[in-house]
Formats: structure tokens, C-alpha cells, sequence
């Protein structure tokens, strides 16, 4: 019997939708959720596709997130606009909020959108890929409890802190980049004690401060900023912007409040999109992104490099038609969690 099961993106969908409102999302939490699912695992990001279902699940039997919020709009400022997700998951907030941040980076040139009381489970990179759809520059920062030790530091203190910015380009997919502020996702690691298998150095200290590759031990002690004092600045930029700046909590104080890490913490997601035609004084798009496309050619014709968010889009062509694969222990949870 084979140890992995295949999908199409349409199952994946139901898959998602399934399990979650089984549990009592309602029908806009659930779609929202399973379209960011969907397109997860669509570009191959296997650590943030259907692997991250048990999550939104545990949150949801945990009583911690409304599953039936509906996010409320305010207009704090001309280039300001606040999404309060009300104790719901990210994705429906990211949506409601993703029509009045264009029009306000549109009206004034830039903008800036602050989430609150949201669970952020996903990956960053499909809500500044939208924003790119839309001729916008976008960047997009959200923290979690305390699981990356500060550079010098061997106990917890920030989240792993990703930040995602997005390029808008003529004629193809914008260029995307999503990473962590550690040196790996949470969710790699996880999938490494899953598949049992040893994480590469660098990645983790255990609890007593020392470097492992064990996953168990990694979990337990702390994760690693990459770059080691510059993947830390980024994460204490990250815990200000996505935290004090728009009045949420920092990744200590959600760990204060529910040490729970095999579930969702409630915090805050902080995005800026950018006109590019506001930024020069005789505004020529296809002059910008024509000069950004010189930059590219370059990096592609230095031996061994890419583009970020290429390997996705790659991807993005193969899995219409081959499907995607998920482990078949995955698989039987999750219909599990379909049936209630």
C-alpha cells in the first residue's frame, strides 16, 4: 500500500473545506482558508498547504478563534486602514482588507494596513502576491509566540517573524519572496520530526543551549535566526511593526497568554503597498518594470542563481495536471476531521 496519496487541487480545496467546517467555520472562513491551502499546495509550498489543516483544526477545538467572525473595516487615516479580524483566521481579514489598501495606496501613494485580533497560520506570500496582481509593491510582516532565540541568546524570544515582498511585473507572475526571520519555517521542522528525519545544522539549539539536528530537540529549545545578528535585527523589526506599531502583542506576550505551540496564536499582520507610479514625478510603468527586468536578466545570467518564487511558479504549471501528493497518515486525518 502506498504511503502517499494524489490529489488534484480541486480535492485539496474540499479536502480543506471539509475538515474546517466540520468544526464549525463558517462557509467565508472555511473558502478563504482552503483557497490559501489550495494555492500552497498548488506551488509545491508543502509546509504551509494541507500539513497546516490540523493547526487551524486544533485552534478551533482549543476555543481560541471565532470561526464565524466576520472581520470589521475602519479607516484610521488617508493611507491608513485597520482590519479587526475578531479573534478569526487571517485569510477572510487579508481579503475584506485587500480592496481598501489598494485604494488607499492608489489615492496617496503608499499605504499601510494594520490586522488585529487574527490567527496567522499561512504562508505571507499570497496576500503581497495579490497586492503585485495589482500593480502594487507590496510587503507584508506578521510575528508569532516566542520560538528563535536573539543572536547570542539560547532561550526563545521572538517568533520566526517572516516577511514577504512582492514585485509587479509585465506579462508573468510577480516576483515574490516569503521568508522567515530563523534560519528555517516552524513548519520545516515539524516536517522533518514527521518524516523522521535529522535537521541540518544551524537550524536549532536544544534546551540547554546547545546546536542539535534533532527535531524533538529543536521544538523543545529554540530556533536560530539566520545570519545570525541580521536575521535578528529583522526580527525585532518584525515584533515592532507587526506588534507595538499597530497596538497588538509581541510574540512573548501571546506565549504568556497560551504556551501552546501546536496551535494558532492571536496577534497582529502588518502589510505596506506602494503606486510605483506615485514614486517619480512622470509616472511610466512600463518604463519601472522594464528597468526592474534589466536587473533580473542579470541575476539570470550568472551561473546557479534564480529568482526568488521561481521554483513556485514552476510548480504552478506542473500541478494542474500531475496533482499533488500528501502523506496517506495526512490524508486519513484529515477525513477524519471531514466526518466530525
Amino acid at each position: 500500500m502506498s504511503d502517499e496519496v494524489r490529489l488534484d487541487l480541486d480535492e485539496v480545496h474540499r479536502l480543506a473545506t471539509g475538515a474546517l467546517r466540520a468544526h464549525g467555520a463558517s462557509a467565508e472562513q472555511a473558502r478563504a482558508i482552503a483557497d490559501n491551502i489550495r494555492r500552497a499546495e498548488r506551488d509545491g509550498a508543502k509546509s504551509h498547504g494541507l500539513f497546516r489543516i490540523p493547526f487551524y483544526v486544533r485552534t478551533i477545538v482549543k476555543g481560541r478563534v471565532d470561526v464565524k467572525a466576520v472581520p470589521v473595516v475602519r479607516d484610521l487615516a488617508p493611507a491608513v486602514v485597520q482590519v479587526d479580524s475578531c479573534r478569526g483566521f487571517a485569510p477572510l481579514a487579508l481579503e475584506v482588507g485587500a480592496d481598501p489598501l489598494t485604494e488607499k495606496a492608489s489615492a496617496q501613494g503608499i499605504a499601510a494596513q494594520a490586522i488585529l485580533n487574527t490567527f496567522h497560520i499561512g504562508a505571507l506570500w499570497p496576500e503581497v502576491e495579490r497586492m503585485a496582481e495589482r500593480g502594487l509593491v507590496a510587503f507584508a510582516f506578521t510575528s508569532s509566540i516566542c520560538f528563535m532565540a536573539p543572536a547570542g541568546g539560547t532561550k526563545p524570544l521572538y517568533g520566526t517573524n517572516p516577511m514577504a515582498f512582492a514585485w509587479p511585473r509585465d506579462g508573468q507572475p510577480p516576483l515574490v519572496f516569503d521568508q522567515s526571520s530563523s534560519v528555517s519555517a516552524r513548519g520545516e521542522i515539524m516536517i522533518h520530526k514527521r518524516d523522521g528525519r535529522a535537521l541540518p545544522e544551524g537550524w536549532a539549539i536544544d534546551s540547554d543551549g546547545n546546536a542539535t539536528t534533532d527535531p524533538d530537540a529543536a521544538l523543545a529549545g529554540a530556533q536560530l535566526p539566520f545570519g545570525g545578528y541580521k536575521g535578528s535585527s529583522i526580527a525585532l523589526m518584525v515584533e515592532l511593526l507587526a506588534g507595538a506599531l499597530i497596538g497588538e502583542v509581541f510574540g512573548f506576550e501571546e506565549y504568556a497568554r497560551d504556551p501552546d505551540d501546536s496551535v494558532g496564536g492571536l496577534g497582529g499582520h502588518f502589510m505596506i503597498a506602494i503606486d510605483p507610479l506615485r514614486c517619480v514625478a512622470h509616472g511610466d510603468r512600463g518604463a519601472q518594470l522594464a528597468h526592474a527586468e534589466k536587473l533580473f536578466a542579470r541575476i539570470l545570467e550568472l551561473e546557479g542563481t534564480r529568482l526568488p518564487s521561481q521554483r513556485r511558479y514552476s510548480a504552478r504549471t506542473r500541478t494542474p495536471t500531475e496533482g499533488v501528493t500528501i502523506p496517506k497518515s495526512l490524508h486519513d486525518t484529515l477525513l477524519g476531521y471531514a466526518r466530525g
